[in-house]
């Protein structure tokens, strides 16, 4: 059995037997805690003296956002030593190597630990609602093809199973500008937006301003944390036009910034 369809099938026998308040009832709370032991270190029951009144209108909850992440080895063994190990406190729900191996870390139904102090779109608690994936990658080369087709194909996966928004497949660098500077310069993003996964502008914007743009008003637009403008900046820059520099916005950057505002703000093809 795969572990999605074990994880669907734990989910269906705990659904199954929290819709039957007779069951409850005849059988006490041991017997339904029974049922999902063993599901993903479901709780066995609730804490003594509370009265429980079994509901049927509940679902799993869904993550709603992809956040990509640099190991920063040149290796994938000591990623996999360092996000397994219980005194670094630091994991991610998936690693995949250079040579296109994806590796399973942490089940999607639990928060894995990964984005660390973070802030998007006025989300400050990215870990409980993202999918964290580690690129075995230093952060001063290229992504190898195989690694980017995987990682293509488990974001396909993971649309198909929760519907997350394209522009909500982001970095790091994006949740925590000045503190986190992963994925590199060097990743691919306007691929994977071509595939529909992250934010990208579509059209060229104009050469002349119609328009004042506040840079930081757009870029608090797009989701960033403005807190720290000049970190900000940067992360924009290394995200959306592969290069690290520090210095006022551009005409063309403000430019590049109000057409991502748009595109955001672009209701989905049906």
């Amino acid at each position: 059995m795969t572990l999605w369809r074990r994880r669907r099938s734990c989910r269906q026998r705990h659904a199954r037997a929290w819709s039957r308040p007779w069951l409850v009832q005849a059988a006490g709370l041991a017997l339904v805690a029974g049922v999902v032991t063993g599901c993903g270190g479901l709780p066995a029951g609730p804490a003594a003296g509370v009265v429980p009144v079994p509901s049927p209108n509940h679902n799993a909850r869904r993550p709603n956002f992809v956040i990509l992440h640099d190991t920063t080895n040149s290796s994938v063994e000591p990623a996999l030593k360092t996000l397994t190990d219980p005194a670094r406190a630091v994991s991610a729900h998936y690693l995949i190597g250079r040579d296109g191996t994806l590796y399973q870390l942490v089940d999607e139904d639990r928060r894995a630990w990964h984005a660390g102090a973070s802030h998007w779109g006025g989300n400050t608690d990215l870990n409980s609602a993202s999918i964290g994936i580690e690129l075995d990658n230093t952060g001063a080369e290229p992504y190898p093809e195989a690694q980017i087709v995987r990682l293509l194909q488990l974001l396909q996966e993971l649309r198909e199973r929760y519907r997350i928004p394209a522009s909500n497949v982001i970095g790091h660098g994006d949740v925590a500008p000045g503190r986190k500077v992963d994925p590199s310069r060097h990743f691919p993003w306007q691929r994977l937006a071509a595939a529909g996964f992250g934010l990208w502008c579509r059209e060229q914007p104009p050469e002349q301003d119609p328009a004042p743009v506040d840079p930081l008003l757009a870029l608090q637009a797009i989701g960033y944390d403005v807190a720290d403008p000049a970190a900000t900046v940067a992360a924009f820059r290394r995200h959306f036009l592969g290069i690290d520099l520090a210095g006022e916005t551009t005409l063309a950057e403000r430019q590049l910034m109000l057409c991502l505002v748009l595109e955001k703000r672009r209701k989905p093809a049906p």
